[in-house]
C-alpha cells in the first residue's frame, strides 16, 4: 500500500466521522423543532489508487471514504396523503363549525327557544278562540306576534352577521395564502442557489419550505412537482400559483364587484358585500368551481377556506330561493303546466347546487319561509282576498284611476281586499283591512279607486271602488313579507281595537268562524322543507323537521370531520415515525462515529509509528 493511500484511509475516516458527529448534533438539536426532518449522513468510497498490475487485472488500493450527501429522511407518497387529508379535515371543520353556529342560535340565543315562541303564538291564538271578547287575549295575541317577529328577526340577524363575520375568515385566509406563496418562491431562490454546485441540500430550508406546503394544503387544494433545479412549482385549485419567476397572487372581492366585472345582473343585490376568492391575473376569475356540489368523489371537498365560502354561501337567503312545484289546476294548458315543470326542475338542480350546499344559506331561506308562511296565512285569514284574474293563468295588466299601469306577470293573481267577508275591528270606525304584519315600505293595498284589468287574451275587466293588494314580487325585496322587510302594523300597536275579529254586517258579534279559520289553517300543512322532500309540513312540524334537518347535518359533517381528523393524525404518526429525531437512535449514531473517530485517530497513530520505523532503518 502506498503511504498516500494509507493516511488517505485515515484522515478520510476522521474527517467523515466529524461530519457524521455534526449531523447528529444538528439532528439532536432539532428533537422540538416542529417540522424537522431527520437528516442522514450518505457515505461512498472516495475512490482508489492504481499501484501496479499484471496480465490479468490492475492492482490497486482504496483512498477511504466521502461523505455523498447528507439527505432527509422523507417519504414523498406520505406527504402527498397527508396533504390531501388535512385538506379535507380542513373543509368539513368549517362546515361543522358553520352548523354548531345555526345550532347554537336557534337553541340559545338570548336564553330562549325559538320553538317556545310559535308554542306561544299558538296558545295566543287558541285563547282568543275561547274569549275573543276579552281584552286581555286580543292583546295578547299581538304581543305575542310582536315576540314572534322580533325573535325571528333577532335569529336572521345573528345569521347575517355570521355570514359577514366569515368574511374575515376568508379574507384572513386569502391574505395567509399569499404570504405563504411569497415565502415559498423566496425559498425555491435561496434553495436552487444553495445547490446550484450539486455537493450539498439546503435541508433546513427544504423542510421550512415543506412545513409551507402542509399549512398551504389546509387552507386550499394544492397540488405540487419538485423541478431539477430544487424549486418548487405549486398549483392551487388547478391554477399555477408559484412557479420559477413568481407567485401569482389571490385575491378577494366583494360579490357586487364580482358581478360587475362579470357582467352578472341581480335585482335584489343580496349579499353584495360578501366576499370572493377570485385570480386577479386571470380578470377575477373564481378561484373555485362551484359548478358541482363538493364531493369526495370529484376530490374536491378540500380546504379550509372552500368550505368557509360554500357554508356561508354568495348571498343572504329567502324564501324565495326555494322553488315551488307547480299545480296542474293553475295552468290553462298542458304546455304551460309542462313548461313550468321544466322550469321548476331547472330552478331545483340550481337550489341544489347553491342554496342547499350552503348551510347558513339554506338556514335563512328555509327559516324564512316559515316566517312567511305564518305571517302570510295570519295575514290572510284577518285580512282576506279574492281573485279577479284565472289563478294567474294569464299574465295582465292592471291600469289604475290615474292612468298608471302596472304589469303583472304569468302566475301572480290579481287579488283586490274581499270587503265583503273582511272582519272589522272595534274601534268607532270599524276599521277592515288592518294586517297584524306589515311590510315596512309597501302597503298591504292600494288605495280604493277603479282599476281596470286587461288579460293577455284580450279580455278585460273593469272594478269600481276596490282596493288592489301589492302582490310580493321576488325581483322587488320590499314587496316581499321576508324577515327584515316585516313589522308588527304600527296602526294596531298604537290602537289594539283595530284586531279585526267582528264580523262584517256590524251587528257587534265576534267572527268565531275567522278564529277558527285562523287556528285550523295553523295545524294545516303548508310547505315541504325544500325540493328534496315530499312531505308538507304544519307550523310546528316544520320546524321539527327544520332544526332536525340541521341537526342531522350537523352529525355529518362532525362525523366526517372526526373520521378525517383520525386519519390525518395517523399518516402524520407515519410521517413522524420516519423523519421524526429518535433521541436513542441519534445517540446510537452518536456513538458508532465517536467510534469511528477512534479507530481513525488510531490507524493513524500506527501508520505514524510504521513510517517512523522505515525511517530510522533507512537512516
Amino acid at each position: 500500500m502506498s503511504l498516500f493511500g494509507s493516511l488517505s484511509v485515515g484522515t478520510s475516516g476522521l474527517r467523515v466521522s466529524q461530519y457524521g458527529l455534526n449531523v447528529v448534533a444538528h439532528n439532536l438539536a432539532n428533537v422540538e423543532t416542529e417540522g424537522y426532518v431527520r437528516q442522514q449522513t450518505v457515505l461512498d468510497t472516495a475512490g482508489v489508487q492504481k499501484i501496479g498490475g499484471n496480465a490479468i487485472s490492475s492492482f490497486q488500493v482504496g483512498l477511504g471514504v466521502d461523505p455523498q450527501t447528507v439527505r432527509q429522511v422523507r417519504d414523498f407518497f406520505l406527504d402527498k396523503a397527508y396533504r390531501n387529508e388535512i385538506g379535507r379535515e380542513s373543509y368539513y371543520d368549517s362546515q361543522s363549525a358553520a352548523v354548531d353556529e345555526i345550532e347554537q342560535l336557534f337553541g340559545e340565543l338570548q336564553g330562549v327557544a325559538f320553538q317556545s315562541t310559535m308554542s306561544d303564538l299558538w296558545v295566543s291564538m287558541q285563547e282568543l278562540a275561547k274569549d275573543p271578547d276579552n281584552r286581555v287575549t286580543q292583546a295578547t295575541f299581538i304581543e305575542s306576534g310582536v315576540s314572534f317577529l322580533e325573535r325571528a328577526t333577532d335569529i336572521y340577524k345573528e345569521l347575517n352577521s355570521y355570514q359577514h363575520d366569515l368574511n374575515h375568515k376568508i379574507k384572513d385566509q386569502i391574505n395567509r395564502v399569499n404570504e405563504i406563496g411569497d415565502q415559498i418562491h423566496d425559498l425555491n431562490i435561496k434553495i436552487s442557489n444553495y445547490e446550484a454546485d450539486g455537493r450539498e441540500n439546503a435541508n433546513d430550508l427544504r423542510d421550512e419550505r415543506n412545513n409551507l406546503l402542509d399549512e398551504l394544503s389546509s387552507i386550499v387544494k394544492t397540488d405540487y412537482m419538485e423541478l431539477e433545479n430544487g424549486m418548487v412549482t405549486v398549483s392551487v385549485e388547478d391554477t399555477v400559483f408559484v412557479n420559477e419567476n413568481q407567485c401569482f397572487k389571490m385575491d378577494y372581492m366583494t360579490v357586487a364587484e364580482y358581478r360587475d366585472v362579470h357582467g352578472i345582473s341581480d335585482p335584489l343585490d343580496e349579499g353584495a358585500d360578501l366576499l370572493m376568492a377570485v385570480w386577479p391575473h386571470l380578470g377575477g376569475a373564481d378561484v373555485f368551481d362551484w359548478s358541482s356540489v363538493p364531493s369526495a368523489t370529484a376530490n374536491s371537498d378540500i380546504g379550509g377556506l372552500k368550505g368557509a365560502i360554500q357554508a356561508r354561501g354568495d348571498r343572504i337567503g329567502k324564501y324565495t330561493d326555494i322553488p315551488i312545484e307547480p299545480i296542474r289546476e293553475n295552468f290553462a294548458t298542458d304546455q304551460e303546466y309542462n313548461d313550468a315543470v321544466a322550469e321548476y326542475n331547472k330552478d331545483a338542480e340550481e337550489y341544489n347546487l347553491t342554496t342547499e350546499a350552503s348551510i347558513v344559506r339554506r338556514t335563512q331561506s328555509q327559516f324564512d319561509q316559515l316566517v312567511h308562511g305564518i305571517v302570510t296565512m295570519i295575514n290572510d285569514t284577518l285580512c282576506p282576498n279574492k281573485d279577479v284574474d284565472t289563478s294567474g293563468k294569464q299574465a295582465a295588466t292592471v291600469t289604475m284611476a290615474d292612468g298608471t299601469v302596472r304589469n303583472v306577470p304569468k302566475g301572480v293573481k290579481v287579488q283586490i281586499f274581499d270587503a265583503e267577508n273582511a272582519p272589522i275591528g272595534q274601534d268607532k270606525d270599524a276599521t277592515a283591512g288592518t294586517e297584524v304584519f306589515k311590510r315596512k315600505t309597501v302597503d298591504r293595498y292600494e288605495a280604493k279607486q277603479d282599476i281596470t284589468v286587461t288579460f293577455e287574451d284580450g279580455t278585460s275587466i273593469t272594478l269600481n271602488d276596490v282596493q288592489l293588494y301589492n302582490w310580493e314580487d321576488e325581483n322587488d325585496n320590499y314587496s316581499l313579507y321576508t324577515i327584515g322587510e316585516t313589522e308588527v302594523n304600527p296602526a294596531l300597536l298604537s290602537n289594539k281595537s283595530k284586531l279585526p275579529i267582528m264580523t262584517p254586517d256590524n251587528t257587534g258579534d265576534f267572527d268565531i268562524k275567522m278564529v277558527q279559520e285562523l287556528m285550523k289553517k295553523w295545524q294545516e300543512p303548508f310547505a315541504t322543507l325544500s325540493p328534496n322532500t315530499l312531505t308538507q309540513n304544519s307550523y310546528m312540524n316544520y320546524y321539527t323537521q327544520f332544526t332536525g334537518a340541521i341537526a342531522t347535518k350537523g352529525d355529518e359533517y362532525k362525523t366526517l370531520a372526526d373520521n378525517q381528523r383520525a386519519m390525518v393524525e395517523s399518516i402524520s404518526d407515519k410521517r413522524t415515525g420516519l423523519h421524526g429525531v429518535s433521541s436513542d437512535e441519534e445517540l446510537t449514531n452518536l456513538i458508532k462515529f465517536q467510534h469511528a473517530y477512534n479507530a481513525s485517530a488510531r490507524y493513524i497513530n500506527v501508520i505514524d509509528q510504521m513510517l517512523e520505523h522505515v525511517i530510522e532503518r533507512l537512516g
